[in-house]
């Protein structure tokens, strides 16, 4: 609900409350944002001032009591005393920089319109109410619309501002922010994303007491370097309670997250488009677009915050035929055959996976063009290579289809190789600067989306790819950083602005093909997480989170992720051992259980696998399926990080959970485990139970001899032998509790195998050993 008057300014959702107000300045004043307040208490809210601190600019001579470097605002330039972060910044035509916003006027409604060139938050009246507050420039006549967009049943305000030049002179952008915002103390924690090829969202806490703290990309993408999700909380917040603010940025270029603290211990957070490298012409009359910035807040941790944003995301973020609709399981040939691959053995894949249970076959590189390696042929879209496919693309299909598959297929539009049909006609179409040494990545160059002739190309050659029938699937794959940034398409004055160009015209290429396609499920790629952004997510309902699919690199990643985004927007695969980017080797129990918390797929060579290994992937496929709609649409639960990981996915209906653990190295002489539940019904009675196992007994080495009548050697023959036909047992987990025992005092496991005996009420839990318990609702009187 939003209460509003003209001086004061509540935003309210089911918990929390935002609120600001109009200074006698004309400065709007930020008041509060935290859990839920009562509105008429909002001049108990304003900071009070008798005299400016000393060595400090006033804001004007008829108030001599304030400065505003000591005000917490809600937006900020350069050239009036704020010396921190601004929100704003410009080149005017007289070559000054000083801008003076003033409160206008303000309009509130229900609903939320759509911006103009890129993509955002939607929802139907009763999910949103919009408020618009109009600034004007004293100084130049700029006019400044910030935005907030209040959703009130996901505890979610999400904001944004446009610039218009309602001046009669251009003017140059050369920073312009989606949000800004203020506390009142300092001393807080900001965690943040970060990380590399394989290597992405690995959390990271900095308290920040004095200074700045940037999180920020500008590598073209949000980057895997970077995330633009991040929180700020109280530094001594945990997983269940302190105050925390998440924010994220509807955004998929370089973006940039400032946090500030001031000489007087207040703390600035600052949000939006980097400014590197970045301006940005109007002409009198235009107006430019911020992208829409995130904010949630709770009082009870980390926890609840990640709820709001999952949440949110699926409910305003994610649409189309795919927002709720169960995601596929599904097996890419990558892994099993790289570039080499034929017709034939990718059929001969398919039938395999067809017999355990996989739903879709997904056709990865290499199947377009001279495209035998990653030098050549990326951009000849129209070219099917007819050498490894001579059934084309839609005899591909319908090999596929015919075995009771969907079929999908690895495309990478906005790059080129400088080896190829396209770039031979349009070397223009390319990224770079002409007549000057250009720094290349993974062989490949990047399409200049900031030519409106280069996505109509992009239009209709997918166009064309996707028309293909019996396709159901397509992996967008981006697998280059941005360098030399120059766009050939633009005047020399322009340059600097490319790099958002770009991201408007990506959008627009994702926005025609997804409503011309509407049932294709399209999965976002950029070598794993270095596009993954809630922007892109408004096109693709999912997105590959890493290259690497070794399980224990994924606790991290998926860990990770998990804090601002839900489950089903993030894929994971469950590959062959010795994994192909860490060469660790792991259980195949273990690489299904972290793979199952996200959407579930496979990579790996079915018909050069174990036969145990296939029976076990069947096993799992079943397994999944029964539980498929609350794996990937329930409630997330981070339960325990560390050397024990645990997880809980809860059914939006609360009828079941899904809760894995996985241990990375085994404690010895540490028999006892327990698993913590968390959002059960704590009215309602519940059966817990796990997974009837069985082992290979060569995991426990020579001490088969101790219970063998007779000497088996260690990796013999007859060692073998025994190892295919005898299976040691697992332990059994079986208990019904009450929804308030499990979330309160949890399940004791069974004791862990510490080197003393063992038998069926011992778990073998070794390094990288996981395991996934079942709560499933019951009937009161059972």
């Amino acid at each position: 609900m939003i209460k509003a008057d003209g001086k004061y300014f509540f935003l309210n959702t089911k918990n929390t409350t935002y609120a600001f107000k109009v200074m006698e300045t004309g400065q709007l004043e930020h008041l509060y944002y935290g859990s839920l307040i009562d509105a008429e208490d909002g001049e108990n809210l304003s900071e009070k001032r008798a005299f400016a601190p000393g060595n400090t600019v006033l804001y004007d001579n008829a108030h001599p009591e304030m400065t505003l470097e000591d005000v917490r605002l809600e937006t900020s330039a350069i050239g009036k005393g704020d010396f921190r972060e601004p929100m704003i910044e410009v080149i005017c035509a007289d070559g000054s920089t000083s801008l003076d916003f003033i409160y206008d006027s303000f309009e509130t409604f229900s609903g939320k319109k759509e911006f103009n060139t890129m993509p955002g938050s939607y929802g139907v009246e009763g999910d949103v109410e919009t408020l618009n507050v109009k600034m004007v420039d004293a100084n130049n006549g700029f006019t400044l619309i910030l935005s907030y967009y209040v959703y009130a049943d996901c505890d979610v305000i999400s904001r944004s501002a446009k610039f218009i030049n309602t001046s009669s002179e251009k003017v140059k952008l050369t920073r312009m922010l989606s949000m800004l915002m203020d506390f009142d103390h300092a001393g807080m924690k900001i965690t943040s994303f970060h990380g590399k090829w394989t290597s992405e969202m690995n959390k990271s806490d900095t308290i920040l007491s004095a200074g700045k703290f940037v999180n920020s990309s500008f590598t073209g993408t949000s980057s895997n370097r970077s995330n633009p999700f991040f929180m700020v909380s109280d530094s001594d917040a945990t997983e269940i309670s302190g105050s925390v603010y998440g924010y994220n940025l509807i955004y998929s270029g370089n973006h940039y997250g400032a946090v500030e603290v001031s000489p007087w211990e207040k703390t600035r957070v600052a949000y939006g488009i980097n400014p590197r490298n970045f301006s940005w012409t109007l002409e009198p009359s235009e107006e430019f677009e911020a992208p829409e910035a995130v904010m949630t807040y709770s009082a009870a941790g980390y926890r609840q915050m990640s709820l709001n944003m999952h949440e949110f995301v699926r409910e305003h973020i994610t649409r189309g035929n795919w927002k709720k609709k169960e995601r596929p399981i599904l097996i890419n040939s990558w892994e099993a055959a790289y570039f080499d691959f034929t017709e034939s053995s990718l059929v001969k894949l398919a039938k395999a996976a067809k017999k355990v249970g996989i739903e879709l076959f997904v056709m990865d590189d290499g199947w377009f063009g001279e495209r035998n390696d990653d030098k050549r042929g990326l951009g000849d879209w129209d070219i099917v290579n007819k050498k490894k496919l001579p059934s084309g693309l839609e005899g591909m299909a319908k090999k596929i289809n015919d075995l009771g598959l969907l079929f999908g297929l690895w495309v990478e539009p906005e790059m080129i190789n400088v080896d190829s049909e396209l770039y031979k006609k349009h070397p223009e179409w390319a990224i770079d600067i002409p007549g000057k040494n250009h720094s290349e990545g993974r062989n490949q160059r990047i399409l200049d989306l900031c030519n409106p002739e280069v996505v109509d190309y992009l239009i209709d050659v997918m166009s064309s790819v996707f028309s293909t029938p019996g396709l159901s699937y397509v992996k967008w794959d981006m697998n280059r950083n941005f360098s030399d940034y120059y766009s050939k398409y633009l005047p020399a004055e322009k340059q600097q602005e490319v790099s958002h160009r770009y991201v408007l015209g990506l959008y627009r290429l994702l926005k025609t093909l997804t409503e011309r396609f509407p049932e294709l499920l399209i999965e976002g790629c950029a070598s794993g997480g270095n596009r993954f952004d809630l922007g892109v997510l408004c096109y693709y309902p999912q997105i590959w989170a890493s290259d690497n699919t070794d399980a224990v690199s994924r606790l991290d990643i998926q860990n990770g992720y998990s804090y601002g985004y839900p489950q089903s927007t993030y894929t994971a695969h469950v590959s062959s051992c010795p994994n192909h980017q860490t060469l660790r080797i792991t259980p195949m129990e273990s690489r299904f259980a972290v793979a199952s918390f996200g959407v579930l797929g496979y990579e790996l060579n079915l018909n050069d696998a174990k036969s145990e290994d296939v029976a076990s992937v069947e096993a799992q496929i079943e397994l999944y399926k029964q539980y498929r709609k609350t794996l990937q649409f329930g409630d997330f639960y981070r339960l325990k990080s560390g050397n024990i990981c645990e997880w809980s996915i809860v059914s939006r209906d609360r009828l079941q959970a899904v809760t894995m653990v996985m241990q990375r190295e085994v404690q010895p002489n540490n028999p006892y485990l327990r698993i913590e539940q968390a959002g059960l019904d704590e009215n309602a009675k519940y059966h817990f139970y796990g997974r009837k196992l069985e082992y290979n007994l060569k995991g426990f080495g020579d001490l088969v001899n101790t219970v063998a009548p007779i000497h088996i050697k260690q990796d013999g023959i007859l060692h073998n032998v025994v190892a295919k036909f005898v299976k040691i047992p697992g332990e059994t987990e079986d208990i019904k509790a009450s929804g308030a025992t499990l979330n309160n005092a949890g399940v004791k496991l069974a004791q862990s195998f510490i080197g003393t005996g063992y038998d069926d009420r011992v778990r073998y839990f070794p390094d990288f050993g996981a395991r996934l318990y079942f709560t499933e609702k019951i009937d009161i009187t059972e």
